[in-house]
């Protein structure tokens, strides 16, 4: 009976976050934009995304109210979510002060990603919140004051000062690599070589007992065993796998043939210790991020897949 039960709670579970997203689905392209934005980062970006449609999901029963205005409930949700973040890592969150500063015009020039990627280590993360909500997804001070816990008069100087600063920043786009060692890549290699050998079994092999298999924002599998028996019951895809740079970090790109060619069907990234890979991220279901790798990698993305 318990067990009947889960299986309908999470069956209805799912079928209602799949109705939340459909719902959301047009400010989601946004709201992936404003928490890379805000982090500074595309990866740590999308971790907040992922954080913003789970907490804004599970937190709709408690609204008193019905959500009438979807795209402030998302964007207040991210903002404070990534306030307290900076909160837990002991940052200062700063103080939206109301105190009249000369106007500075906002050029199109500084809306270059790299500047936009520059703010969260330049000024505060309220700044930031307020800069990015006024200047480039156009909430008014009314609205952005109920997000960032301000006053309009606070919101209207902060962005002013942001502004200012910004124009006196030198900013430079850097990427570090995040390298792996030769043990590292010796299992991915062998992982891509399985993998496009069509090898179920070989690739199985390098994965711990105790692996995670987490598809974000679609599924999550904690063994070997459940891999076994659940996304991996019909085997492997037939796709492409390559190895690729993004954004800094190793990935493994997947590839379907398509009529049109080779497109981006997954991305995924594993942990590996003592040559076993003990957690295996696949991207497969995030659609916003699968896009804007897309267009960083120039290669298509594909787009014909379940949930999409």
């Amino acid at each position: 009976m318990e067990k009947h039960f889960t299986k309908i709670f999470t069956d209805e579970s799912r079928k209602l976050l799949h109705e939340f997203e459909e719902m959301i689905a047009s400010h989601s392209k946004a709201l992936w934009n404003y928490c890379k934005y805000i982090t500074g980062s595309p990866w740590d970006g999308e971790d907040l995304y992922q954080d913003t449609i789970i907490k804004s999901f599970g937190m709709a029963p408690q609204r008193w109210h019905e959500i009438t205005d979807k795209k402030n409930y998302l964007f207040r949700i991210a903002t404070n979510a990534w306030i307290d973040q900076c909160r837990k890592r002991k940052r200062e969150i700063g103080i939206l002060d109301d105190i009249q500063t000369p106007s500075i015009a906002f050029s199109d020039h500084l809306l270059l990603e790299e500047i936009l990627l520059s703010l969260e280590s330049n000024l505060t993360p309220k700044q930031t919140a307020a800069f990015l909500l006024i200047d480039v997804f156009h909430f008014s001070a009314e609205e952005v004051a109920g997000i960032v816990k301000s006053t309009p008069g606070g919101v209207y100087s902060a962005v002013q000062r942001a502004r200012k600063k910004i124009a006196s920043l030198d900013f430079s786009k850097s990427e570090i690599y995040a390298g792996t060692n030769s043990a590292q890549k010796e299992t991915i290699q062998a992982y891509l070589q399985a993998f496009n050998e069509g090898n179920l079994d070989k690739m199985l092999r390098l994965y711990s007992d105790q692996a995670q298999y987490e598809a974000f924002l679609g599924f999550q599998e904690y063994s070997k065993d459940e891999m076994r028996n659940g996304s991996l019951i019909y085997g492997l895809p037939g796709h492409t796998a390559v190895e690729k740079i993004l954004w800094g970090k190793p990935v493994i790109i997947v590839l379907a043939a398509t009529d049109e060619g080779l497109k981006i069907h997954d991305i995924q990234s594993q942990e590996i210790e003592n040559g076993k890979i003990v957690s295996h991220q696949s991207y497969f279901f995030r659609k916003e991020f699968i896009l804007a790798a897309a267009h960083e990698l120039g290669i298509q993305a594909q787009l014909d897949k379940p949930k999409w």
